[in-house]
């Protein structure tokens, strides 16, 4: 298990190295079920077991990290009807509760959106609910500005 008492750094995956990689990519396999076995998953991945029992207790997607607790996001939104709407249905799909809603008078076509969630019931990892919202036509942009307990 995880020793959550020590200090944790948030970093961009593409300064992880390619061990780092591999042992969450096999932790995810085991997790999912893709994988039968410890050997099994470092065998797919091509890592050695030296490498995954080095890491595994030490390397953690973010969204394993932030379970259970608030997120807040910041959408840039083309102002049509019914965004707010689709939106919504798409965060409440993945399992999330909306806390709180904050939503900005349109400008010239845009509006500001800010959501607080709970993630507690998510059934998905975060970056799968982030790709899932960038990709509705009327998102501009999405940021994550923070994450809580």
């Amino acid at each position: 298990m995880a020793n959550f008492d020590k200090k944790f750094y948030l970093v961009r995956e593409d300064v992880l190295s390619d061990a780092m990689k591999k042992t969450i990519e096999a932790k995810d396999m085991l997790e999912r079920g893709k994988a039968e076995s410890i050997g099994d998953a470092v065998q797919k991945v091509d890592l050695s077991r030296s490498a995954f029992y080095k890491y595994r207790d030490t390397v953690f997607p973010f969204s394993s990290v932030s379970k259970d607790r608030i997120m807040s996001l910041f959408f840039h939104l083309e102002d049509r009807s019914g965004t707010l709407s689709k939106l919504l249905s798409v965060v409440a799909g993945s399992g999330c509760n909306v806390l709180t809603i904050h939503q900005t008078i349109p400008l010239m076509g845009r509006a500001n959106v800010t959501l607080s969630l709970n993630t507690a019931g998510m059934v998905h990892d975060i970056d799968s609910l982030l790709a899932e919202l960038r990709k509705l036509e009327f998102v501009e942009k999405v940021e994550v500005l923070g994450t809580g307990a």
